[in-house]
């Protein structure tokens, strides 16, 4: 029996230090929308999220469309790169992909932040195998997680992912046997 996965990576956002609460642009609000249009020509059985409000934003929709509650799951924020502001995001972000082992100061490595979403991946492909979930999720985390079960989802992967993105992950019990792009740009 099959289990389909759809990570989405939350559409574009308007920043703020505030991680946690930091909301759509006006962009991202019009694209989750498309998000909503996509996921309605699949069987959606459930809908999860990072607590994000970005990532929560880009898929309720499709949790209003099949009439349910968003779960909320810490597992799939966005990875924490460091305590604190980083002078230089693309030579941090390049520096811990190059060392899956390596932290800045108060962040995490590759290896934690990808331990962390892919347990909860195999606690959800127990929970509802033979089901379809969306999970509202980050790039950062969404890769790493792809990465666990194929390495060609990598840095350079990273760097080309749309914003917001979608890719369906099909699983027969625990073993990845597909990936299929759902997003195709501009819609």
């Amino acid at each position: 029996m099959t289990t389909n996965l759809y990570l989405v990576r939350h559409a574009h956002s308007t920043y703020t230090p505030d991680e946690l609460g930091r909301p759509l642009s006006v962009q991202g609000l019009k694209d989750a929308e498309t998000v909503t249009k996509l996921l309605k020509n699949v069987q959606v059985d459930k809908v999860i999220s990072s607590p994000y409000k970005r990532a929560k934003q880009t898929v309720e929709g499709i949790a209003e469309h099949i009439g349910q509650e968003i779960e909320m799951m810490d597992a799939f924020k966005e990875r924490r790169l460091a305590e604190e502001s980083v002078e230089d995001f693309h030579t941090a972000i390049a520096k811990v992909w190059e060392d899956e082992t390596f932290s800045w100061k108060g962040g995490e490595s590759n290896l934690v932040a990808q331990r962390r979403g892919v347990e909860a991946i195999h606690q959800l492909l127990k929970k509802y195998n033979g089901k379809s979930i969306v999970i509202g999720t980050h790039g950062n985390i969404m890769v790493l997680i792809m990465n666990y079960f194929d390495q060609s989802y990598n840095f350079k992967f990273w760097q080309e992912l749309e914003m917001p993105d979608i890719y369906q992950l099909t699983f027969n019990e625990e073993f990845l046997i597909r990936v299929r792009r759902v997003w195709e740009g501009n819609y």
